[in-house]
């Protein structure tokens, strides 16, 4: 809610409200300071800043101060903290992972490509950290909402797995989620389908004789990848290393547009 939106009287509500936590806290605050930190709050929803103060009375050890409580209605935005955000980033290193991130992740991951690229994963999340951070003040002094957005990996089971956790933890609308959810899915698995599952699982089924042929070539296949010369296997290793790095130079052209159309707000 931004100021224009919050009226008289929900000001002077939110200003009793701060009064009431500072006395519960053990404080006297006078109404023109209440009134001045209602106004500065405004630019947030009103069930967060009530929220914060409810946990401010819990949490807080002494004076009740703008600062605790902007700490706890930033919180509420939807934004991870910095380690979780970190681990989220480091997901995008599996090119067979949906990853499901922020904007200030994409753009943190940018600028942290450098020191991961030269193999310093210790100085690479200091440089991640670092960036995300002031994305996020910034993000939050300009009180933008949290935008997730999803980085596609190649296999089909994690996007749905990834898509479906997004939504349950709310990071995606629910239209955008059941729209990819749409684009995602496969047709029913028929018997034929079964049998070639059953090369992992280990199920018995019977095929047609044309699949029959098929689950003969995918065996003969993987026994040839079992036998991979040396060679073979580094050449491999540098094809998904090949992958890894155009999903990674993706993510980087993005986080430069978001970059740029920060730049131009």
């Amino acid at each position: 809610m931004n100021t224009s939106e919050m009226n008289d009287a929900q000001v002077a509500g939110l200003s009793a409200a701060i009064i009431a936590t500072a006395e519960a806290m053990g404080q006297e605050m006078s109404p023109g300071t209440a009134a001045i930190m209602a106004e500065d709050l405004c630019a947030y929803p009103v069930s967060d800043i009530r929220a914060a103060l409810k946990a401010c009375r819990f949490e807080v050890k002494g004076k009740l101060t703008m600062a605790d409580i902007l700490q706890r209605v930033q919180a509420a935005d939807g934004r991870p903290g910095k380690d979780e955000a970190w681990a989220i980033a480091m997901t995008t290193n599996d090119e067979f992972e949906t990853v499901v991130l922020t904007d200030e992740i994409q753009l943190a991951l940018a600028a942290a490509k450098p020191v991961l690229d030269a193999g310093d994963k210790v100085g690479a999340r200091m440089a991640f950290i670092s960036a995300y951070e002031r994305f996020v003040g910034q993000a939050r002094e300009d009180a933008k909402q949290v935008n997730w957005h999803i980085s596609v990996g190649f296999d089909a089971n994690r996007r749905i797995q990834a898509v479906t956790r997004a939504l349950q933890m709310q990071r995606i609308s629910r239209e955008h989620g059941q729209k990819y959810l749409a684009d995602l899915s496969v047709e029913p698995v028929t018997e034929d389908g079964r049998a070639l599952a059953g090369l992992l699982t280990g199920a018995v089924t019977r095929p047609a004789p044309a699949i029959r042929e098929k689950l003969q070539l995918v065996k003969t296949s993987m026994l040839e990848m079992r036998k991979a010369s040396a060679e073979r296997k580094t050449e491999m290793r540098i094809e998904a290393a090949n992958e890894l790095a155009d999903r990674r130079a993706l993510l980087i052209q993005q986080a430069q547009e978001l970059e740029a159309k920060r730049a131009a707000q």
